[in-house]
């Protein structure tokens, strides 16, 4: 697992790899994650936006940017969490992603981001 807490935000993330499929004569590798967002700080915040950045071995570089995260903008008190489960693919089976989150602090109103750290990205039967 890797974790990194940026201004009270505390992000964790767990990969699995899901296998590999066929589509368009290409092999993909299907990764998940599941990443935990957990407010430390004394204010409430809300999560508005994200951005990433994934890279696959073949030095392929794809940059995800949107609203929320699957589809909520969730607002977290102090001490509270919230965890969601994604994926992406890759065409090779080694990758990383990283990125940051875009949030508001509802007490002062200023928006901030918070880092994301790089998580690796590796199918089991590879040796990187």
């Amino acid at each position: 697992m890797v974790q990194q807490v940026t201004k009270g935000i505390k992000i964790s993330v767990k990969t699995t790899y899901e296998g590999s499929f066929y589509k368009n004569y290409k092999i993909h590798y299907a990764f998940g994650y599941t990443i935990t967002i957990e407010n430390q700080s004394k204010d409430s915040v809300q999560l508005y936006a994200r951005h990433w950045e994934i890279l696959d071995a073949l030095n392929n570089i794809e940059t995800v940017s949107g609203e929320g995260v699957i589809g909520k903008k969730p607002v977290l008190k102090p001490g509270e969490s919230h965890t969601y489960t994604s994926g992406c693919l890759l065409t090779s089976p080694f990758g990383a992603m990283q990125g940051y989150y875009s949030m508001v602090n509802f007490t002062t109103t200023r928006k901030f981001q918070v880092a994301i750290p790089a998580f690796k990205l590796s199918a089991p039967f590879a040796i990187n």
